[in-house]
């Protein structure tokens, strides 16, 4: 699901390769949720949580500069939650 509208492009040597998107740039929002972490939360279970969707863990960590793959987070770890999620994949440039 996760490259289902990736665009693949064919290579000289035959071998294809996704043609990467370039994510837009998520600024704050009035309407954006504030949540201190518990113990558990990964991206993907909050992008469940808020979005039923876990594929759409990248808009929570491009929305809080994270550029690591955290297993988990401290408890107490404050992210902000984009709620328009949906107007974020409409500007994904594909």
């Amino acid at each position: 699901m996760r490259y289902d509208t990736n665009i693949i492009k064919n290579r000289t040597d035959g071998n294809e390769v996704y043609i990467p998107k370039i994510l837009p740039t998520i600024y704050p929002s009035s309407f954006d949720i504030i949540i201190a972490t518990e113990t558990g939360d990964r991206l993907d279970t909050l992008a469940t949580q808020f979005y039923k969707n876990p594929h759409l863990w990248w808009i929570i960590a491009s929305a809080n500069n994270i550029h690591t793959a955290p297993i988990g987070f401290k408890d107490g770890t404050i992210l902000r939650i984009p709620t328009n999620y949906q107007e974020i994949l409409k500007l994904t440039i594909r």
